[in-house]
């Protein structure tokens, strides 16, 4: 102990300079948004190196988890690749023309390397960034459900706005009586989340499916969310709907990045209304 107060009084002079160096920084990157924005980046591509590390090092342990996704997804590609061929009118899945067929959505794959889901404010890293064509704002998406929206990204990397997190409001509903709402998470069960604005003359039955609205720009009509668990219709409205996830929150690896092709249009539209 004597000598650690030793050591603090021999350096005191340079250790408050450096303490005042650090002060200043943060000063700068809170108040400066050129600043922020750089350190934030900076941040996420440092971060993003190490959880890819690490990430390789964990991977092999959910090998079996990934493959069973796997399977599940060429399973179902398979039947819809069957289905489209016996009828000619459902053929979309071509490189074709956007002008002639209308498309409005992109996909491209990425791989979770950094996986939060025990805080209330969860947020995911991608290996994926701006240089794959990466942006803010876009859907993430597996076999199973939804995940979340992409935050923010550096050149390598980019972070998601997990479902599991106090700021996620994603428009869904439900699929029997397309009545909309919204899907929240009260940071309590990883496995559970909470649909809110549900009109009072919705029926809700318990194993109810839902899904994504598709009123947002982000995530198109259809996407699995969760089935109705359990809820509470008091004073003629509904107290607490729970929806348990389809998804394990805790054990995702491969994705799929949602990109709207019509977004812009979209919200300039609306913000013109």
């Amino acid at each position: 102990m004597q000598q650690i107060i030793y050591l603090i009084r021999k350096f005191r002079y340079f250790l408050l300079l450096l303490c005042l160096e650090v002060i200043a920084f943060i000063f700068i990157v809170q108040h400066h948004s050129y600043h922020k924005s750089k350190f934030v980046n900076s941040a996420n591509a440092v971060t993003g190196s190490v959880y890819k590390k690490l990430n390789s090092v964990t991977e092999f342990f959910h090998l079996k988890e990934e493959n069973k996704l796997l399977n599940e997804e060429n399973v179902r590609l398979k039947n819809l690749i069957e289905l489209t061929s016996a009828n000619d009118s459902l053929v979309e899945f071509k490189s074709v023309n956007d002008t002639v067929f209308n498309q409005k959505y992109t996909f491209t794959s990425a791989k979770i390397i950094n996986n939060n889901y025990h805080r209330r404010n969860n947020v995911l890293t991608l290996n994926k960034g701006s240089k794959h064509g990466l942006s803010s704002d876009l859907g993430v998406v597996n076999s199973k459900g939804v995940i979340g929206v992409v935050k923010s990204v550096s050149k390598n990397f980019a972070t998601v706005l997990s479902i599991l997190n106090n700021y996620s409001q994603i428009n869904v509903k439900l699929k029997n009586s397309s009545h909309f709402g919204t899907m929240v998470w009260d940071g309590k069960n990883y496995n559970v989340v909470q649909l809110t604005d549900i009109p009072r003359q919705a029926e809700i039955k318990i194993g109810d499916s839902i899904i994504t609205g598709g009123k947002s720009a982000i995530f198109p009509e259809g996407i699995p969310v969760g089935k109705v668990k359990d809820f509470n219709f008091e004073n003629n409205q509904y107290k607490q709907i729970n929806v348990e996830l389809f998804n394990d929150m805790s054990a995702i690896g491969n994705v799929k990045i949602i990109k709207n092709l019509l977004r812009n249009e979209q919200l300039q539209l609306e913000q013109d209304e």
